[in-house]
């Protein structure tokens, strides 16, 4: 089995807190009948970890019953264990970790946007490289990332961990245009996107017959888009498409999560964003704070960890999500 652990550093969290949003708001928002099929009505929103600068990247890893996610400003991750309800460190110093999820195999797949590249975690605990460079050009600051059913691993590489110190390091952009990347299981690399203003979260359908990717340049330029696009994934892992499935307001797309129902599941200004496959919203999860990632995790699937700037939140909702390994 393959020990996602590095010896944890001691809790620093415990347990869980049930949270209400301030002035009595509902946790839940619903603008279309078809999102109270989604949720759980009995199910409290849970505050399981505060004390992050921003919180990101969540990944699940069922086998052991643990939760992995990204500190990025403090440049570090930490693992949540549902069994005993602690947080504890998993990787003190990281590269500004954003994103992570896990290939076909199990191993861990991160996009540190401070250091460039993206790295897996193998079963011993050593890190490979996957991709640091493009055509001898240094990447910009890889943010989130999937991988197909073929072991192909997908990326975005916006622009957001060169523009401060704080994210990541204020350094020149090398990449002419903010892309999509696709490694093949023989480790050819290759464009699949390049039209993006600050490509973020992506994520797949059931069927891996459309590919998901959101646009967040409205952060920072007001005049960018905060749109989630909809690309038709061929067979020789080229894109076509990419037409607007849904704007999202307040703030911007940010990580993207599909349910077994084709529904896309994302983090906004105001919490967590539910979309049917044609674009309509559905309805919305309320969170006090910016969400900027999200999983589906526990036994059966249907846990939905958020990752919303300073803290880790959980809620139990009635879909689940697409299986992964």
């Amino acid at each position: 089995m393959f020990d996602v652990g590095i010896a944890p550093a001691g809790p620093e969290g415990a347990g869980s807190t049930m949270f209400e949003l301030p002035g009595g708001v509902p946790i839940y928002e619903s603008l279309d009948p078809r999102f109270g099929d989604c949720i759980d009505l009995v199910s409290q929103l849970e505050v399981l970890y505060t004390g992050c600068r921003w919180a990101e990247g969540p990944v699940y890893f069922a086998e052991l019953q643990q939760l992995l996610f990204s500190d990025i400003p403090n440049r570090r991750m930490l693992r949540y264990d549902e069994v005993t309800g602690q947080v504890s460190l998993f990787r003190p110093v990281t590269g500004n970790a954003n994103g992570n999820t896990r290939d076909r195999t199990g191993r861990l797949i991160t996009c540190e946007q401070g250091a460039r590249r993206v790295i897996r975690t193998e079963y011993d605990g050593s890190v490979t490289v996957v991709a640091d460079s493009f055509e001898g050009r240094r990447l910009n600051s890889p943010n989130d990332a999937v991988v197909s059913a073929d072991g192909s691993i997908w990326f975005t590489d916006p622009t957001y961990g060169l523009l401060s110190d704080f994210v990541g390091n204020r350094e020149p952009q090398e990449q002419a245009t903010c892309n999509v990347f696709r490694i093949a299981p023989d480790g050819t690399m290759t464009i699949v996107a390049d039209d993006f203003w600050k490509p973020n979260g992506l994520a797949f359908s059931p069927d891996e017959s459309k590919l998901y990717v959101a646009d967040s340049g409205l952060l920072p330029d007001p005049d960018g888009p905060h749109h989630i696009r909809v690309f038709d994934v061929r067979e020789d892992g080229r894109l076509t498409g990419g037409e607007v499935l849904a704007e999202i307001s307040p703030g911007i797309p940010d990580g993207l999560r599909v349910d077994d129902g084709g529904r896309v599941w994302v983090g906004a200004g105001d919490g967590v964003h539910c979309i049917s496959p044609e674009g309509d919203l559905l309805g919305k999860i309320r969170l006090p704070e910016a969400c900027a990632n999200l999983t589906f995790g526990g036994p059966k699937r249907n846990r939905l960890y958020m990752t919303a700037t300073t803290s880790l939140y959980a809620v139990f909702v009635n879909v689940r999500g697409v299986q992964r390994p």
